[in-house]
Parts: C-alpha cells; sequence; structure tokens
C-alpha cells in the first residue's frame, strides 16, 4: 500500500490511496495507475474506437483516478488552487462554459488474460454523474449510467483481450442541470434536480466547485472470481440485555447473509460458509443459471463477545469474519469483514420530549459534530479520513453526523469511526434550503417545483438501496437520516422507510429529517436548531434550546499559521464587520465566508494585526466550544438527550465553524471542547460558577475528591475548597458556587483563574480544568497586563512518531497562561501536521508540572523541533532530544 501526498502550501495533504488485496483464489485490484484523459472537445473518435488498444492517446494527459476533472486539471497546472485567495475566480465555471467544457475521455491500459473458468468483474464505485463505458472496441453499459451514489458492477469476462492487454475508456458527463452559483445555498437550487450533491453550487461555508466534481471520484476495480460472485454481504449483531464494560458479557447473536449471482449458463451448487472468532455457520445453496440469490446462514451464537462501544464508554473491539462460497470445496469468491458487536437503540426520554440513543443497552448522551466531506474536491484517502475522525474522538465526541448536501461517506471513513468509536447518523441527498422548505428569491423555481426534487425519484431510491448495502455492516453507523430540514418527497420517504430500509437494514432508527419532531420535539418554534455563530458563554448554560439540536455552533478562525497558508499578503489584515451583513472589509475574508467575533475579540484588547487577532481569537474559540458543550451536558436528560455542533471541519478554506483547518491543523476550539466534554469532568457555569460534576460513565463514581483554587494575576493562589464528591451514572450533579471566593481574589477589578480538579482515591487527578473570567466590566485586564511567564521546557523523543513533552511552571511565577505546542520541521521551520495531543493551548499554575505527548502518525521524529507560543510566553522552539 502507498500513499499519494500533495504540498498545498507547504503542508503535505493525504489525498489518494492505491491498493491492490488479494483473497486466496479470488482477487480484487484497483485500477489507480496507467489513466488518460482528454476533454470530449479535443476528441473526434467514438467509445468504440478509443477504447481500442491499438487507438493512439496522442495529446492525452496523465490522470488521476479516483479523480475529478478539476483534481486533474489542478494537477497538470491548468488551473490555480481553487482553495487559495480568490484563484477559485479564476476558474472558468460550467454553468457559464456550459457542460460539454467539462465533459472528459478517461481511457485506462491494463493487463488481465483469463485463466480457467475465471469470472471478471468491472466495479465503479462512484462517477459522476453519467458515463458510457468502452472496453476493447465495444460498449459495456447497454444504457448509459446515471448517479453520483449508484455503484456500477459489469461482468467483463468474455469482453477481455485474449492477449491479456485492454484498454477501458469511460466518457463522463457533469450533472444536469448544473445549477446557477448565483450565492445561495446550492446555487439556484437546481443542482438538487440530480441525485448528487448539492453544495458545488456553493454554501454559506464554501464557494462553488467549477466543474461539480464531475468524474470518476471513487475506485476503479478488477475483481476476479470463479463461476460464483459473493456479493453484498450483511451482518447484523444483537447483544440483548443490559451490558458494561470489560465485564463478562452473556451470548451474542449474529445474522449473516449474502447475494450470490451465477452468472454463468449452467446451476452452479456449492456452500455458503461464515466464520468468526473460530466458529462456523454454513448453508448448501443451488444456483440456476444467470441468477442472483439472497442467501441467510444459521444464526452465530458468541459466548462472551468482545463488545464494541461508543469513544468515551469503552473499547472498540473488532472482530474478523469471513464468507466464502465453495465448490466442490474449492473457493470460489470470498469476502472478509470486520465486525463490531453491538446493538443500537432509542427510547423516547418523556421528560426532554426528545430521543435517546442507547448502546448495548446504555444509554449515550449524544456529544456529536456535523460534518460535511473531507474534501471539497474529492481527494479522500484512509489516512486523512482517520486522522479527521480521530480529532473528533480527541474532543470526547461519541457522534458524527453527515449532512445531507454531500455524500454517503466513504467505507474508509466508516473504518476510520469503527477504530475510534464514532457513532453516525448518515443523511441522504436532501437540504431545506435546495429542496423547497424556504422561499428563497435566489432559487430558479417555486418550492412547490423545488419540493418535487430531484427529477428522478426512481434514480434516488436505487441509489439509496445501494449505499445501504455499501455501508450497513459498520458498528458505527447508528441512523440514516432522510434528509437535511427537510423531509424527501412522500413517494421517495415511504418507500425509504417501508421498504429499503426494512428490507435492507432493519435494525436502524430512520429519522425522517435533520430536525423532526420525532428526534427532537419543537417547543419553541423556529427551525429547531441552532442558534449559529459568536455567542456569550453563558448562553448555552442559561438559555434553553431543542432538546436533541441537531445543530448549534459558532466561530472557528485558526491561528495565524492557518490564515497564512490561504491568505495572500495583502489580505493578511484584521476583518472589520461591516454593521448589519456577514461581510468584511476584506473581500478575501468575505469570499472565504468569514463569520464575525462581535465584540468578543475586544475584550483581550483592540488586535493590533492579524496576527494578535488570531491569536485572541483562540481563546474565544476555546471558551466558545468548551461552554457550549458543558452547557448542554450540565442539562443532561433534564433539558437534552444531546446536541450535534455545526460544524466540526471544512472541506475547504473557510473560515467559520471548524475545530481544524482544511490542512488538518488544529484551532483552540477543539481543545476547549475536548476538555470540556470528557466523560468525567468538573465544570463551571460562567453566569453563576456553580461547579457541577458530570458524569457520562455507567457506573457511579464514589470517593472523589474536588479541588477548586482560585489565582490572580500576579499567581496568588486561594484555596477555595476541598472536598469529597458522589456522582451517580450517566449525570450531572451540581456541587457548589465559587463566586464569592473569585470575587475576593480580585477578579472585579483584573479578572481572575479558576483551577478545578478531581482526584480518585489514589490521590490521582483524572480531571482537570482552567477558566479564566474577565473583570466586572467584562474586559480581561488583568491577562493585558500579566507579568512574563518563566515555563520550563524539556522535549524527549518516543518512537519513530512521538514526543514527550515536559512542561514547568517555577512557583514564584504567574500563570503560564494559554500555550499552544506545535511539532515544526527543523529544516522548514514548518508544522508537521496532522498532530495530535493528549492536551494543548494549555496553562500551568505557580509550582505545577504538565506532561503533554505530541504525535504526527505520518512523519519521522528524527529532524523535528518543539515550538511554544504562549499567551505571556514568546514563541521559542526547543530541541527533541
Amino acid at each position: 500500500m502507498s500513499t499519494v501526498k500533495i504540498k498545498i502550501a507547504g503542508i503535505a495533504i493525504l489525498l489518494g490511496i492505491v491498493a491492490s488485496s488479494f483473497r486466496g483464489e479470488a482477487s480484487e485490484l484497483e485500477l489507480s495507475t496507467n489513466w488518460k484523459m482528454a476533454s470530449m472537445e479535443q476528441v473526434n473518435a467514438l467509445g468504440e474506437e478509443i477504447s481500442n488498444p491499438n487507438y493512439l492517446l496522442n495529446g492525452w494527459q496523465a490522470a488521476i483516478i479516483p479523480g475529478t476533472v478539476l483534481t486533474n486539471l489542478l494537477e497538470q497546472g491548468e488551473v490555480p488552487d481553487p482553495f487559495y485567495g480568490m484563484n477559485n475566480e479564476k476558474i472558468k465555471d460550467i454553468y457559464e462554459t456550459g457542460r460539454d467544457h467539462y465533459t472528459y475521455w478517461f481511457a485506462n491500459d491494463f493487463s488481465k488474460k483469463l485463466k480457467g473458468d475465471e469470472q471478471v468483474w468491472l466495479h465503479f464505485r462512484g462517477v459522476n454523474y453519467s458515463c458510457d463505458v468502452f472496453l476493447n472496441g465495444r460498449r459495456v453499459n447497454d444504457e448509459r449510467h446515471y448517479g453520483m451514489f449508484l455503484r456500477q458492477t459489469y461482468n467483463i469476462t468474455k469482453l477481455l483481450a485474449t492477449d491479456g492487454n485492454n484498454r477501458l475508456a469511460v466518457i463522463v458527463y457533469p450533472v444536469d442541470p448544473v445549477g446557477n452559483p448565483n450565492g445561495g445555498q446550492g446555487g439556484d437550487g437546481e443542482i438538487a434536480r440530480n441525485v448528487s450533491h448539492q453544495y458545488v453550487a456553493g454554501w454559506d461555508w464554501i464557494q462553488p466547485v467549477r466543474d461539480r466534481n464531475t468524474g470518476i471520484w471513487d475506485k476503479v476495480t478488477l475483481e476476479t472470481t470463479k463461476l460464483v460472485n459473493l456479493q453484498n454481504p450483511h451482518i447484523v449483531t444483537h447483544v440483548p440485555g443490559i451490558r458494561f464494560p470489560g465485564k463478562m458479557q452473556a451470548p451474542a447473536h449474529i445474522e449473516t447473509s449474502a447475494e450470490l449471482v451465477n452468472p454463468t449458463y449452467k446451476t452452479v451448487s456449492g456452500k455458503l460458509v461464515a466464520e468468526l472468532d473460530g466458529i462456523k455457520v454454513e448453508q448448501a445453496v443451488s444456483l440456476p443459471a444467470n441468477s442472483t440469490q439472497l442467501v441467510k446462514l444459521p444464526e452465530l451464537l458468541v459466548e462472551n463477545p468482545k463488545l464494541w462501544w461508543p469513544n468515551g464508554y469503552g473499547d472498540q473491539n473488532r472482530y474478523s469474519l469471513s464468507m466464502k462460497f465453495l465448490i466442490n470445496e474449492q473457493l470460489a469468491d470470498e469476502e472478509t469483514l470486520t465486525v463490531g458487536i453491538r446493538e443500537i437503540q432509542r427510547q423516547w426520554n418523556e421528560r426532554t420530549r426528545s430521543m435517546q440513543i442507547m448502546v448495548n443497552g446504555q444509554k449515550v448522551f449524544i456529544k456529536g459534530g456535523n460534518w460535511i466531506i473531507s474534501d471539497a474536491m474529492l481527494r479522500f484517502s484512509p489516512e486523512r479520513y482517520d486522522a479527521e475522525v480521530r480529532y473528533h474522538s480527541d474532543m470526547n465526541l461519541n457522534l458524527i453526523r453527515i449532512w445531507g448536501g454531500a455524500l454517503v461517506e466513504r467505507p474508509a471513513f466508516y473504518e476510520a469511526c469503527d477504530k475510534h468509536g464514532l457513532l453516525v447518523i448518515q443523511d441522504f441527498w436532501m437540504s431545506g434550503d435546495c429542496n423547497g422548505r424556504w422561499m428563497d428569491p435566489k432559487k430558479k423555481h417555486d418550492q412547490w417545483t423545488r419540493r418535487q426534487y430531484p427529477d428522478d425519484h426512481q434514480l434516488f431510491i436505487q441509489s439509496a438501496a445501494d449505499a445501504v448495502k455499501l455501508i450497513r455492516n459498520h458498528p458505527s453507523l447508528a441512523m440514516w437520516c432522510g434528509g437535511n430540514e427537510i423531509k424527501p418527497p412522500v413517494d421517495i420517504l415511504e418507500v425509504l422507510r417501508d421498504s429499503v430500509l426494512k428490507e435492507l437494514d432493519g435494525t436502524r432508527w430512520f429519522i425522517e429529517y435533520s430536525n423532526s419532531d420525532s428526534m427532537s420535539y419543537n417547543f419553541l418554534g423556529g427551525n429547531g436548531d441552532g442558534p449559529y455563530g459568536i455567542q456569550p458563554d453563558s448562553i448555552f448554560w442559561q438559555h434553553r434550546t431543542w432538546p436533541f439540536n441537531s445543530e448549534v455552533g459558532s466561530v472557528g478562525v485558526g491561528d495565524v499559521e492557518s490564515l497564512l497558508r490561504f491568505l495572500p499578503e495583502e489580505n493578511q489584515v484584521i476583518p472589520t464587520e461591516k454593521r448589519g451583513t456577514e461581510s468584511v472589509s476584506d473581500p478575501v475574508w468575505t469570499y472565504h465566508k468569514y463569520i464575525g467575533y462581535g465584540n468578543s475579540i475586544a475584550a483581550y484588547g483592540e488586535a493590533t494585526n492579524m496576527e494578535d487577532f488570531a491569536r485572541k481569537a483562540q481563546l474565544v474559540n476555546y471558551n466558545q466550544y468548551r461552554a457550549l458543550i458543558e452547557g448542554f451536558s450540565a442539562h443532561m436528560w433534564d433539558w437534552y438527550t444531546g446536541t450535534i455542533i455545526w460544524k466540526t471541519q471544512n472541506p475547504w478554506t473557510a473560515l467559520r465553524g471548524q475545530m481544524y483547518d482544511y490542512y488538518l491543523d488544529p484551532n483552540a476550539g477543539l481543545f476547549g471542547l475536548g476538555a470540556g466534554s470528557k466523560s468525567l469532568q468538573a465544570i463551571c457555569n460562567p453566569a453563576t460558577k456553580m461547579i457541577s460534576i458530570v458524569n457520562n460513565g455507567f457506573e457511579s463514581e464514589n470517593d472523589l475528591m474536588l479541588i477548586a483554587k482560585a489565582y490572580d494575576m500576579e499567581g496568588n493562589e486561594r484555596l477555595i475548597t476541598q472536598v469529597f464528591v458522589y456522582v451517580g451514572p450517566t449525570t450531572t450533579k451540581k456541587i457548589l458556587s465559587v463566586d464569592p471566593a473569585l470575587k475576593r481574589i480580585g477578579e472585579q477589578k483584573d479578572g481572575s483563574f479558576l483551577l478545578l480538579q478531581l482526584q480518585n482515591n489514589q490521590q490521582e487527578v483524572v480531571a482537570e480544568n482552567f477558566y479564566w473570567f474577565p473583570n466586572a466590566g467584562g474586559n480581561y485586564s488583568g491577562l493585558q497586563s500579566i507579568a512574563k511567564s518563566k515555563l520550563e521546557v524539556s522535549a524527549k523523543r518516543n518512537g519513530d512518531n512521538k514526543v514527550v513533552v515536559h512542561l514547568k511552571n517555577p512557583s514564584d511565577a504567574p500563570v503560564a497562561f494559554f500555550n499552544r505546542l506545535a511539532i515544526v520541521d527543523a529544516k522548514t521551520n514548518e508544522r508537521i501536521l496532522p498532530l495530535f495531543a493528549n492536551d494543548n493551548y494549555v496553562s500551568l499554575v505557580p509550582g505545577s508540572e504538565k506532561i503533554i505527548e505530541l504525535e504526527c502518525p505520518q512523519a519521522d521524529s528524527s529532524n523535528w523541533k518543539v515550538s511554544i507560543d504562549g499567551w505571556n510566553f514568546d514563541k521559542k522552539d526547543f530541541p527533541v532530544q
């Protein structure tokens, strides 16, 4: 396996994967090399001619597949990087050029010679939007294929060349209509007439993708089997009763089935065998000629299973399960799956009037993030998926929702969620904006017309059914959702709900739309989600919103290193907001969808330049997202059964709603959110200064010592309390208010610091939370004049890609406040990304020490330095020993 890395603005971004796998005599090979492409406008031959191996591809460019027209033109240097500055405006939009401009031929020469009774299958996992397929001078598909999400499989056994030299040629046509990118959500809305992703016509967090992602955007593979092809295996795990992580378990029950395809002209007999952890079940099968048969196997019984749990609740145990079809005990075809044994249930909470989610019989308070897509131009890789999902795990989240204006995420995404314990809500391809929920002068058609989008309902249903088969075996997949903020049209909805999901899944909750009353009863009126944008930290604690809020979010500007990657020098300015609009004085900040910080930056002192602005924005990010998740957790099972942040990531260089940027560089929001959403934590209400203990675990926590200490700007300490506390399972408990103590230490004049710790009965710190509060006027005057810290730093290598950093603040020093740690290349001084840390933006009170673990999985630590930049500590690099 090898990974393709492309450098963008000095950062190596993981974009593609080349892989092949072999399963005994059966095999699958990805066609990921030797591709060429040419515009339809420059090719005058037919598909039958082009696919002839003797046809000369003169003037054709090398192509990367999976890839789109635009990603390939970018790779070839034909267009500038659309993620930088205003470069996207320099690229022709398909609405202006017409569809032919972005209609392209793709050709691939490959070697494959038949042996014996082999059957060979050609698979396309994703083409956008329609295509004709040719092989060795003959057309493969009888009719043009349509649909971005609908997979294609062709038996090409009889089309292969006898000498083994083959040519595949595919012409790919863009969506139709392409939509007018007029600045509306999804442009004029017509993009939704296709069964495709909608954001490519532009949204409030992205500019239009100029080719609408036309191309062969997912894998193309050749599969070799014997006389029978085993397809679409289905695994269902049943875990009855209430379970506890790490305990002896009652048995689990597993149902298995698969589709068996016999493409030959004779009946084929054999047996289907499933095996997990040494346990086998089998079923004799006779397949008529030219038939496909769904075969169900006897139940697998697993004694004392190792269960799969969401992040923060237990281990993500997984098993390998193989399914084979044998003919006379010889392997015809095989699929190997990774299985997590778990059962997901739901129950209506009468107090909150919302649904609560249960896993293995235990209720789970949902702390989620809304996900758009990993890369707006569809440049995916397992490594990038793993990094992004791991960031969500590090934020101590337990769910990701896939937004309905994008796509059904790829198996590699779900594999990462299985590994890191993130439950998933998967939307289908609808949005309130494009599909007619609201009046919108930007839209071409009225609401009644848009309510019936897409044009081809049967294609939508067929694509949805195929998507269910693609991802249904992943333990992380928890719920299906009909669309973003709108139900699908009734005929689609009824078939999805009553037929497709019941027959092809049968286990998961189907939410009709993302803010449905069946999920979260709308007792407030309005849309049923939000608020969006910067909020006073206290609002998340004091103001009750919807009980299972599917979208609530805020800001997310990165630090100066992040901004420098995509803002030209002349646009490296402080964004000045225009009153009453979402625009700012600088056009590039506006173009990249900046959402304002209001007066929150000025509370730390007026920004002097962009670097200072971004530095202060990190303080706001940290507090904003910590307050958000703590406020919801404080009302667990009383007001809320969960919340999902809008949003946690960006597939483009946007300046809003993110915990890390497109280049995988975390901002402080990631670590504030992580601190506030720990499984066990002491939290402080910013309005009342009431301290509460949150326990997300399934068992009571006894003999916890709560320690609360206040500090002034000089570092003087006042012990507020040291008290044993007890808290039950999956609950929040109020303890005491520290408001009087903070006022006594000088909060009224300069502000103050608050350190909360929980110690177990071995006197080990199991949770820590550090707060800073403004003065009586709401300003952080003390931080503006705090003395320089005396932070002591050492860094030691720990394996090939890890560093352990030891931080110490002397007892005669002020608080060493808000220190950002990064790993940089000793030669280029550029940050190495992605970076994972057990903590960051850390503060040390006088006389304390911290151990910070840093990891860059795709990099070698032999040439690293550790860079530290604190609020009162000047940026400095430290060698790694």
